[in-house]
Formats: C-alpha cells, structure tokens, sequence
C-alpha cells in the first residue's frame, strides 16, 4: 500500500470517526436533554406519569390507569369482592391474567372483542347489572336497572379506563356516603368537583376520574 492510500484511508476513518462522535454527541446527549427539558418545563406533569398525590403528597397512583377498589382475596374466591366504601370502577375483563411479572397482579390490558348478541357479553352485562342494582341500593334509596348507565357494567378497549361517567359516580353516591358515614351532599359535591367536561366543550363526554375522586374521598374520611 502506498503512502497515498494509507493516507487517504486515514482521512476516510477520521471523517467517520468525528461523524460518530458529533452524531453521539447531538443525537444521543444533546436531543435528549433538550427534548427532557422542554418535557419539563412545559409539560411537567404529563413528563413524570401524570401522577396523583393525597393530601401527605404521596403518589397512589396515575391519573391514567384504572385501579380495582377490591376486599382481600378470601380462600376459595375466585376473584376479590369490591370494597363498597369506595367509588367502584368500570368492569376490568381484559384478555386474561398476567403471568410474566408475577410480583403483580395485573389484567393483560386489551378489549376482549365479542360481538352484542354474544352469549357470554349477554350474561356478564346481565351479571353486572344486577351486581350495580344490589350493591348500590340503600335503606333510604333504591337503584332501578334502568338507572344503570352502560360503563357501569361494560369494560373499555382497554380494560383500564380510569373514567367513569357522572351518571355512574352519581349512582354510587348514597352507598359510599352510607359506608363512611358522610352526608350525602357532601359526597355529591366531591363528585361534582371532580367531573370533567368535554374537551374545549365539544369534545369526548363529561368523566370522572375514580382514582382521584378516590383520593380526595379518603383525604376526607381521615379529616
């Protein structure tokens, strides 16, 4: 090899060798900081997981992900019964049980894609139904089935909607305020500061978050 190609593959490799080192630098420090950065300035809470804090500013939870409100499995069961002191959820059929990260007990998130007249929908609405009615039905106030909204006994696409809607919040209202021995107005009122409306007032339908309304329920049984 001459002195000349030597030469020329010297430059070769060095031109490659600086174009690494500027592309790592730019593409792999310089973006991701920037890109971090902005995220936290002006994107703060949505950067960090969107998270809810109680009173104490722990974090229980994301205001992205729907949590079960459930009693201790007991031997036997099949699955948790709900925890009626708390706002209950939409259903949570997903596609079936986590069994890679067994540390937690998880639905695999997904809809599970059956059809309206399917046999099995039919009888796990018709269940539901009669669930909601039961367990939302006072001494002093009555759930008829045909005051049951349909995310009360449906499950979303993703099995982990963190929303409900006001009319189900609504139906839940008596049996919470019965299980904490709150006034029922005061339990409305922790609905109605935690509804949300349409987007830019058009956009979606009116929700209610269960985790935080959950939150600000358990901030003021504790007083």
């Amino acid at each position: 090899m001459t002195n000349n190609s030597v030469s020329s593959t010297a430059r070769v490799l060095g031109a490659g060798l600086r174009a690494l080192l500027v592309l790592t630098l730019v593409c792999g420090v310089i973006y991701p900081l920037a890109v971090t950065g902005v995220a936290q300035a002006l994107f703060n809470d949505q950067a960090n997981g969107s998270e809810i804090k109680d009173r104490s500013g722990q974090v229980v939870g994301s205001s992205l992900i729907g949590q079960r409100y459930d009693l201790p499995l007991k031997d036997g069961e099949e699955s948790a019964a709900p925890d009626l002191k708390w706002f209950q959820p939409r259903p949570s059929n997903g596609l079936g049980s986590n069994s890679v990260n067994t540390r937690y007990s998880l639905i695999l998130s997904g809809a599970t894609n059956r059809s309206g007249d399917n046999e099995e929908l039919v009888q796990w609405v018709t269940d539901a139904k009669a669930a909601v009615v039961k367990d939302n039905s006072t001494p002093t106030y009555q759930v008829k089935p045909a005051d049951v909204p349909a995310d009360a006994v449906t499950s979303s696409g993703s099995g982990l909607d963190p929303d409900i809607s006001p009319a189900y919040a609504g139906l839940q209202v008596h049996r919470v305020a019965e299980k904490n021995n709150l006034d029922v107005k005061e339990v409305e009122g922790l609905v109605a500061d935690h509804t949300t409306g349409r987007l830019l007032g058009f956009m979606g339908e009116p929700r209610v978050n269960v985790l935080e309304l959950n939150t600000a329920l358990r901030d003021l049984t504790r007083g």
